[in-house]
């Protein structure tokens, strides 16, 4: 097992599970850690890699006062082992094989599965739009990787087929002149791909994030059954 800090509060976990049997962009897997009084805690995480990779990569944000999360960002270290039980879930999964264009929505943490998600679609050629709310730039995970795939779509010519649109909620760097509040309806009508499109919109994040965001996806004219939706984490 390795590890890499993604912002000051989270951690990927990168672990090689054996027997592995493959998963989906958008599933998690349930993390049960073990006291030597016998004490057991168990949360569950989304996969942020690609079904592809060598090794299945969990990005884990810090809870205060949590059971699991502190320990997976603050304590655990290469080497260490414990259970994983997965891949679980079907609903809010993507494959290249059901197409696009997406719309891809993430509050803080929630941007895990939606990573895995990304991944697949790049190089697969499928167009993407994610929207991503941070409270500030630190907290942004993975933004250079994402930078990086735009800047290879634009020098390929799939310009326009990967965009990446980031909002910040609570403080901004000098000179930032993108998004510096929550999302809204305005936001949404500028950054989703139009009904017209027929994306697929995919939402991860807290709840009431995840609630605004399928509300005003409805309200510009996306039906219910092109949104899914996944709720976990305060953060956003």
């Amino acid at each position: 097992m390795g590890t890499q800090a993604r912002t000051p509060s989270m951690r990927s976990l990168f672990l090689r599970v054996p027997g592995w049997p493959g998963h989906r962009a958008g599933q998690h897997v349930d993390v049960r850690l073990t006291a030597e009084d016998g004490y057991r805690a168990e949360r569950s995480y989304s996969i942020a890699s690609a079904p592809d990779a060598p090794l299945v990569e969990l990005a884990v944000e810090r809870l205060e006062g949590g059971e699991v999360s502190p320990y997976l960002v603050d304590e655990v270290r290469a080497g260490d082992r414990f259970e994983v039980r997965g891949p679980l879930g079907g609903y809010f999964v993507w494959g290249a094989a059901d197409g696009g264009p997406l719309f891809l929505a993430a509050g803080g943490s929630g941007i895990a599965p939606l990573m895995a998600m990304v991944r697949v679609a790049a190089p697969a050629g499928v167009p993407f739009r994610l929207l991503y709310s941070c409270r500030s730039l630190t907290e942004a995970a993975y933004r250079e990787q994402l930078a990086g795939m735009e800047r290879a779509g634009s020098a390929h010519a799939l310009t326009g087929s990967m965009e990446v649109r980031l909002t910040l909620t609570r403080t901004q760097p000098a000179g930032w002149d993108g998004y510096r509040r929550r999302v809204d309806l305005a936001m949404l009508a500028e950054v989703a791909w139009p009904p017209a499109a027929a994306p697929l919109c995919y939402v991860c994040g807290p709840s009431g994030f995840v609630a605004a965001v399928a509300d005003g996806l409805a309200a510009l004219g996306h039906p219910a059954e092109r949104i899914r939706t996944e709720r976990f984490g305060p953060t956003g």
